[in-house]
């Protein structure tokens, strides 16, 4: 045999081998997916359980030129109805709107893990110093507070994962939106007494 022909051997047997160690490695790949496809629909985790229980606001008063401040506290809840999957929360920042406007900052609530059926509560604090609204709020505002009521929405962006064993998920993005009808007979001030409402409002809930 000459030597091109080993050498031209040595390459095809070279490449047999590559191929194999390739093939075998996404075959792992493969049935590792698989398992954990498996695993999860198995599983299959369900959306956490959020409730408004209440909220108190100290201050509520719009003024011109189109300028909101807003002082208000609220307490919420969330439930893991999963019996055999935990849940982390991470990065969720709970703001109230009026009319799908933003009117308070963001408060970042704390990174938290939920274990089976769990229940969290929450209590943060949301103020907007006077925030600048469209002009047609002005009016609105005025409107809803002689009709003796005010609809806010208290709402949660953040990420969620979940925990099976010692496997935790990727982030997947949670929207939290709650519905608030408050029983406004004028405009807060600061001054005055504060509205607290007792809600236990269900909240809508989308992963």
């Amino acid at each position: 045999m000459t030597e091109k022909e080993c050498e031209f051997d040595y390459r095809k047997y070279a490449e047999a081998a590559t191929g194999r160690v390739v093939y075998g490695f996404l075959g792992l790949v493969a049935t590792v997916a698989v398992v954990i496809f498996m695993v999860w629909a198995i599983l299959h985790p369900h959306k956490p359980r959020f409730v408004l229980q209440d909220v108190t606001i100290y201050e509520f008063n719009i003024s011109q030129p189109n300028l909101l401040s807003s002082n208000l506290q609220v307490t919420l809840s969330s439930r893991n109805p999963n019996d055999k999957i935990g849940v982390f929360y991470d990065r969720l920042d709970i703001y109230a709107s009026y009319r799908n406007q933003e009117v308070t900052l963001a408060n970042l609530l704390p990174e938290t893990y939920q274990g089976h059926l769990e229940v969290t509560v929450w209590s943060p604090v949301l103020i907007g110093s006077a925030v600048p609204v469209e002009p047609y709020l002005s009016p609105a505002l005025n409107e809803d507070i002689n009709a003796g009521m005010v609809l806010l929405n208290i709402k949660i962006d953040g990420c969620v994962k979940w925990k099976v064993g010692s496997w935790v998920s990727g982030c997947y993005r949670l929207l939290v939106n709650c519905p608030a009808f408050i029983p406004f007979s004028g405009q807060l001030v600061g001054a005055g007494p504060a509205i607290k409402d007792q809600l236990a409002q269900q909240c809508a809930v989308d992963v």
